[in-house]
């Protein structure tokens, strides 16, 4: 059991606690007062590209992480205050077993032991965007799809370059232009022939463009290894 020089000790403790809190509360972390345009020196937000904001926008996210917290934080003080006057502080409020005097260093604001406290299991919850957001690109594309689809754009975007290195592939053969996710697969035709081969409206032959000739080169190395493996 606490002595009333180690309970007043604690008191003295949350009451210092409660007074720094209270100051980062009294404009909740300047949420009451600033705008997001101020941060930027702008008269409004309305012609800026959220993109232009994106450091102020994650001050603010911070700033009500932080103030949410300290609210949780003045909750809890002022819950173990409240059992300090009825001289509950110190027992457990579920088996009423005295906490040890180490768990009440660390956390003074804590009103059970370690055996019932509430913050037992971590939270899994996940993001509600990830039920409709599905990170795997891969499964969004069929080999005989000719359309244009999540993985083709991936793809187009991913020619442009990425935080993937030479390191992170294991075809290293490839160009460093090459080496994004399935940078081999046709985009918009099944075969190499639909990509140069050109028709009129009426689907007769009228020539090939440009291409033909990456698909000539193609066809000689083919037969240049074949001949290598006979």
């Amino acid at each position: 059991m606490l002595t009333n020089q180690q309970i007043d000790l604690f008191k003295k403790q949350l009451i210092q606690q409660k007074n720094e809190i209270e100051a980062h509360l009294a404009d909740h972390y300047g949420m009451m007062t600033a705008q997001v345009n101020e941060s930027v020196g702008e008269l409004s937000n309305y012609d800026n590209h959220p993109g232009d904001t994106g450091t102020e926008l994650f001050e603010r996210e911070k700033d009500i992480a932080l103030n949410k917290h300290s609210e949780t934080e003045l909750a809890a003080i002022n819950h173990a205050l409240k059992a300090i006057e009825q001289g509950t502080y110190g027992q457990c409020a579920v088996c009423h077993v005295d906490i040890p005097i180490e768990r009440l260093e660390v956390l003074p604001t804590t009103l059970y032991c370690v055996t019932h406290t509430k913050e037992q299991t971590v939270e899994r919850t996940r993001p509600v965007e990830e039920d409709i957001l599905d990170s795997d690109i891969s499964r969004d594309d069929e080999d005989d799809t000719v359309m244009f689809d999540a993985e083709d754009a991936w793809q187009r975007v991913g020619k442009y370059g990425s935080s993937e290195t030479p390191s992170d592939f294991y075809d290293t053969e490839k160009t460093y232009q090459d080496m994004f996710f399935d940078s081999d697969e046709q985009v918009g035709s099944v075969e190499e022939l639909e990509g140069f081969l050109l028709s009129d409206s009426d689907g007769k032959f009228i020539g090939v463009n440009e291409q033909h000739e990456r698909y000539e080169d193609y066809l000689d190395d083919q037969d240049v290894n074949s001949m290598m493996d006979e």
